[in-house]
């Protein structure tokens, strides 16, 4: 309350970003440049490759999925750049091959690749399936190496500089619980990112990663969109006040892989309103991950409780 009894106005948050179409950086600026996108074909990847293309560049959008990649495509091809698609499961070392080989014969070979296909799912660390644990890993880490290590083989072939941009997840750093898969994975991406970077600088090629916060987008798995209550109500526990707009992440992106930033490599940009590193001046109750998953009890071991 103020002075005078009346309600202390809150806070502002931060600003909200430029409108849709908006960039920092020149218009043309990715002109004749080949942009590779996993998981192109809808949510964040999506929005990645849109601010791609606003900027000039040809895009390659690879996904499982053949009919998200056709409504990608047609909608990014309103933004008036080129666009091809390639079917592609990231785990396949071979089907990474064939991605590579149909982006080279679209359009040439790719000089920024973007790693965004991953895969995720909350479950407590003590029910995880041996094929639970290994999908997310082979999706999340094994396959952003193996498109990784297919876009280095091919520019140390051809001599020529290269950009790579993974997303990660900042429980890399912290830790997930519900998440022990993922978090792992991502931990494992964001080593790549540090590794990647020092072994082929020398080659002209940038590794960098970007980790996005809380960004409403319309292939949010249920759990999280559920969680967001009517008119996005999470966002009061952001510092920023406010959620991310995809395209914010987008431009994050365009801005790594620009010629601005070719000094910048091994590193890894969170773009979340410093949500991640918000702490409280007293703890909240810890409540166990089972009851905030509504599991019931842990079962007890088969043959009863060891004396």
């Amino acid at each position: 309350m103020t002075s005078d009894g009346t309600a202390t106005p809150p806070p502002p948050g931060l600003p909200a970003p430029p409108p849709p179409g908006a960039s920092a950086l020149p218009p043309g600026t990715f002109d004749g440049t080949v942009v590779l996108v996993t998981g192109g074909g809808s949510g964040l990847g999506l929005a990645i490759a849109a601010e791609f293309a606003r900027l000039g560049a040809d895009l390659v959008l690879a996904s499982r999925s053949a009919p998200r990649l056709a409504a990608a495509r047609a909608e990014l091809a309103a933004l008036g750049g080129r666009v091809a698609t390639a079917v592609c499961d990231i785990r396949d070392p071979d089907l990474v091959t064939a991605a590579f080989e149909a982006a080279e014969s679209a359009y040439g070979l790719p000089g920024v690749l973007v790693n965004n296909a991953a895969a995720n799912f909350p479950v407590p660390a003590e029910e995880m399936s041996p094929g639970a644990w290994r999908a997310v890993l082979d999706a999340t880490l094994t396959g952003t190496f193996f498109m990784t290590r297919e876009f280095a083989r091919r520019h140390l072939a051809a001599g020529a500089p290269g950009s790579v941009i993974n997303i990660g997840a900042s429980y890399a750093w912290t830790g997930g619980p519900g998440f022990a898969h993922s978090a792992a994975a991502k931990a494992g991406v964001r080593s790549l990112v540090e590794t990647l970077a020092v072994e082929w600088g020398p080659y002209g090629i940038q590794v960098n990663g970007l980790v996005p916060g809380l960004m409403p987008h319309a292939d949010m798995t249920p759990d999280i969109r559920d969680g967001l209550g009517p008119d996005h109500a999470l966002a009061a526990r952001q510092p920023a006040l406010r959620v991310g707009a995809p395209r914010e992440l987008g431009w994050a992106a365009t801005f790594l892989a620009s010629p601005y930033a070719r000094f910048i490599t091994g590193h890894t940009l969170v773009v979340d309103g410093a949500n991640w590193q918000r702490r409280a001046v007293v703890n909240p109750p810890v409540v166990p991950l089972r009851e905030q998953l509504g599991r019931a009890s842990p079962p007890e071991r088969a043959g009863g409780t060891p004396s």
